[in-house]
């Protein structure tokens, strides 16, 4: 296959356009930098590209794979902050929507990423793909993010919508800024420790984001999420056992909301028991179903 990926220079990007190359499949990277190996460039600047020229490569690609966005847990959410993420999901996909549509192009698979923020924030509800959309700031960005992809069946694709989860790699993301006070043996739960974390390890994501390509019945939510979340207390504990390092030092709601605000209220201190139900349905085995076999995998334990 022919197949486009933006964001692919990101994280899971990376992990995701070498997986697609190791398979045989030509592969566009659709981004503000330099194209991973083995990759075509395809130079773009996300919600803020104007006209479709830097599109015409892209007319002939059997699929896109949408990862782009602004990072969530960048940093507080002052309302400027707000404002450029939401741009960068909705405006963003908007935009590569509409340029693929002024080259012609008609890839029969659209994958988006979104993320599991989509249902709201709740203590011990069990969510799966068939429950609806929350009505918080994270929601409402979700909701908007999503029917900016829904766009692309105008084109004639089917279009799979990712719903992300906390994603474990050992090159970055949350497990990149813990990995530190860890190892410092500073590391513990946030909080109460009992909000949920539901995660999945890189191997996974990648593992089914290729299955999702793969199947042509797949479109709709799929929550990129490992059947066994954890609360964020068991989550610490899996850490400190797999750096080999104590896990007892909690770090306190209050200093929480003291350095990140509204950003730490909700991507630290709330959280979301997430089911893949779809995922499973589709047939995908997972890897790595359990948090200390991901974290074993990606800290190379």
């Amino acid at each position: 296959m022919e197949v486009a990926v933006t964001g692919a220079t990101g994280m899971i990007g990376r992990r995701l356009c070498a997986a697609l190359v190791a398979q045989g499949d030509r592969v566009l990277s659709v981004t503000r930098g330099a194209a991973p190996p083995g990759t075509q460039g395809v130079h773009w600047q996300g919600a803020a590209s104007s006209g479709a020229g830097w599109a015409e490569p892209l007319c002939g690609v059997d699929a896109v794979i949408h990862l782009a966005g602004s990072s969530l847990a960048a940093g507080r959410w002052t309302p400027a902050r707000k404002a450029e993420i939401l741009e960068s999901r909705d405006r963003g996909t908007r935009v590569l929507v509409g340029a693929l549509r002024e080259v012609g192009a008609h890839p029969r698979a659209f994958l988006s990423m979104s993320a599991v923020g989509y249902y709201g924030m709740d203590a011990e509800r069990r969510f799966t793909e068939d429950d609806g959309p929350g009505d918080d700031y994270l929601a409402r960005v979700c909701v908007a993010w999503e029917a900016a992809a829904r766009t692309a069946e105008a084109l004639g694709a089917r279009v799979a919508l990712l719903r992300a989860g906390v994603m474990l790699s050992g090159s970055g993301g949350m497990l990149g800024r813990l990995k530190m006070p860890f190892q410092l043996g500073l590391g513990g739960p946030v909080g109460s420790g009992r909000q949920w974390l539901s995660w999945i390890g890189e191997q996974d994501a990648v593992g089914l984001m290729l299955h999702v390509l793969a199947h042509e019945e797949a479109e709709g939510p799929f929550n990129l999420t490992a059947p066994d979340p954890v609360r964020n207390a068991e989550f610490a504990r899996a850490l400190g056992r797999a750096l080999r390092k104590p896990s007892a030092l909690r770090l306190p709601a209050t200093a929480v909301r003291l350095l990140f605000g509204e950003m730490g209220e909700t991507v630290l201190l709330s959280g979301q028991k997430v089911y893949p139900q779809r995922a499973l349905a589709l047939g995908y085995a997972f890897q790595e179903p359990t948090i200390d076999g991901a974290l074993a995998k990606v800290l190379g334990r």
